[in-house]
């Protein structure tokens, strides 16, 4: 007979509502987490095995171990440090090891709080009346919605993005509730649903009055662009911000089950309708005769459609090439009106492909809840890219666009006027030039420029100075809705 007594085997802890351990609710080391090493903002994956299986955070040091077993890695590094309380990433549930019991403690609900946020429809309801500021755990003091964004080599072009999107009430309300969009069927092996997720995880970190700082990384969200655009926007090369939006905002609305014909929760913010009449022109160095006759024929008459859009595309004329007498660049400036009349209806515009040209006019059907503007000031050719230094006027409230609707439209829509939300801005060179933003915080009035981190805010005559890139306004719904703009 084999007498030898059997090794000590290690037997977790069952935790469950029959049988609780006791040591749940005295755990003696609650007192050794340290918050401000805390930051859920990263990849959850352990930082030993690389696996995004069972990940457990360490509340002492921060970092990302896996699972709690005997030989998994959070119970060497708990045995080999000291460091005893863990939180499960998928369960937020918090464990002691290596005792390997659960902790239930309600001074722990801060920190499922940050690292899971949660809006109830009441909040919701009422982010845009309150200028109240936040403190947040380090000390600084914060407005949600105002945060800035972690630059991690060069994805500033995409943080401008995602900050100016996450100002427009209508779709950051949606988001902020993940029950709107987590009933979404999607195909199976579908990646591009990991946008709208990291999107709505993103907007509610942004949104928190809970934070344990006053910024956010969007590294998580960045890592889904990287994979859905198939490596064509990246996080560590300069990209251009009106290619970002218009490839996140279509490839959103594909996510949210949108289509040509049905509509989003994107779409219903954003899209308005155009008519577009277009000529078909003849070769230019045809002879005159030629030209005459072919232009009665069928296939040169002008030809009218109607198309959707979710952005407008503004362009501005070219600007100067010879310097002035002081031997200065001249900065040229053009009013919003100048280049808006691209939309009256009247004015002809040339578009040449490789082989036919076409004379295009534009008139707009339906004005969206929120108009966007995307300034065109890159031009680019085999060689380099130009950008376009010229100056835009324009008013930051009242924008009336009733002239640029048809005349049917005219008579439909009841609200044309439109405030400015939000203004990205370009700076630098065209290659490498660096990225800011002006956003309008609804509770308080004022505006504030987010570049990166830095927070700052600014006077609203300033915002006309800078070379605006893209625009997101507001349309009034009735008369007496105007957006509290302070100084404007």
């Amino acid at each position: 007979k084999n007498t030898a007594t059997p090794p000590s085997v290690f037997v977790p802890v069952k935790v469950g509502r029959s049988s609780e351990d006791r040591r749940s609710r005295h755990c003696p080391y609650l007192d050794t987490i340290n918050r401000s090493v805390l930051d859920f903002d990263f990849e959850k994956l352990c930082s030993i095995s690389l696996s995004h299986i069972n990940v457990y955070a360490c509340l002492i040091c921060g970092k990302y171990f896996q699972g709690r077993g005997l030989k998994s890695h959070a119970y060497t590094h708990s045995v080999q440090f000291t460091h005893h309380v863990f939180l499960n990433l998928h369960t937020l549930k918090f464990y002691c090891l290596p005792d390997n019991y659960e902790i239930i403690d309600s001074s722990l609900e801060d920190i499922t709080y940050v690292l899971k946020p949660t809006f109830t429809r009441q909040h919701i309801s009422g982010l845009d009346k309150q200028g109240k500021l936040y403190r947040a755990y380090d000390g600084t003091t914060y407005l949600p919605g105002i945060v800035g964004l972690n630059n991690i080599k060069a994805n500033d072009y995409a943080n401008v993005v995602l900050q100016a999107l996450s100002n427009v009430p209508p779709l950051r309300n949606y988001f902020l509730e993940e029950e709107n969009y987590c009933g979404i069927r999607r195909p199976p092996g579908d990646i591009m649903f990991l946008l709208v997720q990291r999107f709505g995880e993103l907007m509610r970190k942004l949104w928190n009055p809970r934070n344990f700082k006053a910024h956010v990384s969007p590294h998580e969200m960045l890592q889904a662009v990287v994979l859905c655009s198939k490596k064509n926007f990246q996080i560590t090369k300069q990209g251009d911000a009106v290619d970002f939006l218009s490839w996140f905002m279509n490839a959103l609305h594909g996510a949210l089950g949108g289509t040509k014909k049905k509509p989003s929760s994107l779409t219903k913010v954003f899209q308005g309708s155009m008519r577009i009449f277009s000529k078909k022109l003849p070769h230019p160095d045809l002879p005159p005769e030629e030209k005459v006759a072919l232009l009665l024929k069928e296939e040169y008459q002008e030809e009218m459609s109607e198309s959707t859009f979710l952005f407008l595309t503004l362009d501005l004329p070219t600007a100067p090439l010879y310097k002035d007498e002081k031997e200065q660049l001249i900065i040229p400036q053009v009013p919003l009106f100048n280049i808006l009349a691209k939309f009256n209806g009247n004015t002809e515009k040339e578009y040449k492909t490789y082989k036919e040209n076409f004379l295009k006019r534009f008139q707009l059907l339906k004005l969206p809840p929120y108009l966007i503007f995307c300034i065109k000031r890159f031009t680019k050719n085999n060689f380099f890219v130009e950008k376009n230094p010229t100056i835009v006027n324009f008013p930051i409230t009242n924008v009336d666009l009733r002239e640029y609707l048809t005349e049917e439209a005219q008579v439909t829509e009841k609200n044309t006027t439109y405030d400015l939300v939000a203004n990205v801005v370009h700076d630098g060179k065209p290659t490498e030039g660096a990225y800011r933003m002006h956003v309008l915080h609804h509770g308080t009035g004022k505006w504030y420029e987010l570049q990166d981190l830095q927070v700052t805010d600014i006077l609203p005559q300033m915002i006309t100075l800078s070379e605006a890139y893209i625009q997101i306004w507001k349309r009034r719904e009735n008369e007496d809705d105007t957006t509290n703009h302070t100084g404007a």
